[in-house]
């Protein structure tokens, strides 16, 4: 059977976790933990980076191929 609590805490130095409250277990108990980390900020991946990765990644190289080259400079409108 396992037990589930909600607690928070803060990460300090490499690998340690400081919770704001104790735990009721006995020590030296082994625990599993999950942590879940706020998101602040702008997390989204700027274009460039995206870009990159694509560009490298194996599962799009059928993209490379001249059969899928399909667009000319007079396809669509100017931006």
């Amino acid at each position: 059977m396992v037990a589930a609590i909600e607690t928070i805490g803060t990460v300090i130095g490499e690998n340690r976790l400081l919770l704001d409250e104790g735990l009721p277990v006995s020590e030296n108990s082994r625990v599993r933990v999950i942590v879940f980390i706020e998101e602040t900020g702008n997390n989204d991946i700027d274009e460039a980076e995206w870009l990159y990765s694509a560009a490298r990644n194996e599962s799009l190289a059928f993209l490379a191929g001249e059969e899928n080259d399909i667009y000319t400079l007079e396809d669509g409108r100017p931006v």
